[in-house]
């Protein structure tokens, strides 16, 4: 198949610039993946679409404030967005300006509170780079870095928790598992009390949600890895699922390739961790998967491959040019939609 098969119309206005208050008000579009059936709700409404017995799969990764804005040694501005942490100060980065920010070169951030080196370039087209500064690096980085928000976000973040869930524990993402923004403490606590679990899992967002697809044949596509979890009191609970009649709704992509990293045989998930590269796309069968809480994700994405897997291509991409007609909103701060 070919990335341009994925492509849809998307005005520029449709982009949510700033998060709907409160986290749980934002449109829910819910379509039924057998029949086409679509409706129109809002996201408080998804626990009528939840039964006793279902279960949702929560990723409890936290956001990192990766964005890093200083200068360079010889002068000019230059921005590190951390990825992947490879030691106690060693990071994979994303560098810009890059041509200048060749190994051996130095940056300092906060007026010299944090510096950097860079030690080498990776085969990705990123940096791995060396921080020093005086005290532990995560007190340094949560005073100097910022939220790093996508590209397509123009607006000023004034509430850093607002890109975090409600339920993130782990820090380690470069970029939030945004499908989980729409649930508030309340809303959780009225889907535990109707006899739905919330199991979490972890994985840390990173290179791959911002790589887009630049092959025109998705096959030649090479995805990032990233870091995953699964406790083992979360694979025996998920295991427990299906067995009772239960459903596994993943909350968001990320939740998603964290199930299906750890299939094993048979239908069940296994404990454990490690580095995931999987690339979820038509003609993937789900093993661990029955339904969907997502946003609405960029033409050509691998992420709108992932979702056309679950619900088929035309399907998929019907769905979203509703969306667009009706005026949903789009992307990080957008509304939802959930494949049931």
């Amino acid at each position: 198949m070919k990335t341009s098969d994925f492509m849809y119309d998307l005005p520029e206005e449709r982009i949510a610039q700033t998060p709907v208050e409160p986290r749980d008000h934002s449109r829910l579009m819910v379509v039924d993946r057998l029949t086409g059936e679509i409706e129109h709700r809002h996201f408080y409404d998804i626990i009528d679409y939840l039964n006793p017995g279902d279960a949702l799969v929560v990723n409890e990764t936290r956001v990192i404030p990766a964005r890093l804005i200083g200068a360079r040694a010889g002068g000019g501005a230059c921005e590190l967005l951390l990825l992947r942490q490879l030691g106690p100060k060693t990071w994979e980065t994303l560098a810009r300006p890059g041509r200048r920010l060749r190994p051996g070169a130095e940056v300092s951030f906060g007026e010299g509170r944090l510096t950097a080196r860079i030690l080498s370039e990776t085969d990705a087209g990123g940096r791995v780079v060396e921080f020093a500064c005086e005290g532990p690096f995560e007190a340094a980085l949560d005073e100097l870095g910022e939220m790093p928000l996508p590209p397509y976000i123009h607006e000023k973040l004034e509430d850093r928790d607002r890109y975090q869930t409600v339920y993130a524990r782990q820090d380690g993402s470069a970029a939030a598992p945004t499908a989980g923004l729409h649930f508030t403490p309340e809303l959780l606590e009225r889907i535990r009390a109707k006899g739905i679990e919330i199991i979490p899992v972890l994985l840390h967002v990173g290179l791959g949600t911002f790589r887009p697809v630049k092959a025109e044949d998705i096959e030649e596509h090479v995805m990032h890895s990233e870091y995953y979890e699964v406790t083992p009191d979360a694979a025996a609970r998920i295991n427990a699922v299906r067995p009772r009649g239960g459903r596994i709704v993943a909350v968001g992509t990320t939740s998603v390739r964290t199930l299906e990293s750890a299939a094993g045989e048979a239908g069940t998930i296994t404990a454990g961790s490690g580095w995931t590269n999987i690339f979820i796309r038509p003609g993937y069968t789900y093993k661990m998967v029955d339904a969907l809480i997502t946003n609405f994700h960029l033409p050509g994405s691998t992420l709108i491959m992932l979702v056309s897997a679950l619900m088929g291509r035309e399907r998929t991409l019907d769905a979203y040019r509703l969306a667009v007609q009706g005026n949903y909103r789009f992307f990080s701060f957008g509304d939802a939609m959930f494949i049931k």
